[in-house]
């Protein structure tokens, strides 16, 4: 589409474009001293000047059979890329421009030298797949971020942290429990078994290895806290049927439906494991 009375179709274009998605466009400079076309947006935190050619004299029209002159009019491409450029810098600056962070940068409220706070932390003693560990922590820090962060056991998995998918499950005594939702000061001088302390004498585990034979997953993620609540399952003696063993695993969730083959390993896993079978 082409206004009559332009000599320059590009600026036309770009003319409707800004009308199309600003609105008004009564901040469009058009005298012939002030040369290009600027369209200025006022921001909060910053200015952005939108800037096109414009020939000065713009009272006939083209004739048929001409076009804008290329060294003085910009082409589509230019155009299209600076407005490219543009939308990218707002991209990065708005969010920062408005952010918590940037804010306390500008009234001086950051000190790089400032210490953490310390006066939550406790010293805890925990019992790890065997071994004896002392750690100094926040008394907010879970079960579950404790293991993971501070001790680097990543085999347990953070999904929900809400307690509802099971995937950080984990032994404490003996019982299964919700690492995401046991604070790691609940579990001193316990004794806590994760996925990594499961095996013996460096063998799978007769679960792990069911669960293995039977395909009992599919992408993986939720198969740790899987296994946990599986042993779980068997030493307390629920595996008398599929739909007991369904039962007592309905708190770990597996978001690629393994559920069928996850029944079958623990029926393979109890006929191994002493006292399995109830």
């Amino acid at each position: 589409m082409i206004l009559k009375g332009s000599r320059n179709p590009i600026a036309t274009r770009s003319h409707i474009f800004f009308q199309h998605f600003f609105g008004n466009t009564t901040g469009v400079l058009t005298s012939k001293e002030k040369g290009p076309l600027c369209l200025r947006d006022e921001a909060p935190n910053f200015s952005c000047w939108l800037l096109m050619e414009h020939k000065a004299d713009s009272s006939t029209e083209p004739p048929s059979n001409s076009f804008p002159d290329s060294g003085t009019v910009s082409s589509r491409r230019d155009f299209i890329g600076r407005l490219a450029a543009i939308s990218a810098g707002l991209t990065v600056a708005v969010p920062f421009v408005g952010s918590p962070a940037a804010d306390a940068i500008r009234r001086g409220r950051v000190d790089p030298s400032n210490e953490p706070d310390r006066s939550n932390s406790l010293d805890c003693a925990l019992e790890v797949n065997g071994k004896k560990l002392k750690l100094a922590i926040d008394t907010r820090t879970t079960l579950l971020d404790a293991l993971r962060d501070r001790l680097g056991l990543m085999g347990t998995k953070k999904g929900c942290d809400h307690g509802a998918c099971g995937a950080c499950t984990v032994h404490v005594n003996g019982a299964r429990v919700l690492s995401c939702l046991t604070l790691a000061i609940m579990a001193q001088n316990k004794k806590i078994t994760t996925i990594e302390g499961l095996a013996v004498n460096d063998g799978l585990h007769p679960v792990q290895a069911s669960f293995i034979a039977c395909d009992g997953f599919q992408c993986g993620y939720c198969t740790p806290g899987q296994i946990m609540s599986a042993v779980a399952c068997i030493e307390e003696g629920h595996t008398g049927s599929d739909a007991e063993i369904r039962e007592f695993m309905s708190g770990n969730l597996c978001r690629c439906g393994a559920y069928p083959n996850i029944v079958d390993a623990i029926k393979v896993a109890a006929v191994k494991m002493k006292g399995g079978v109830s």
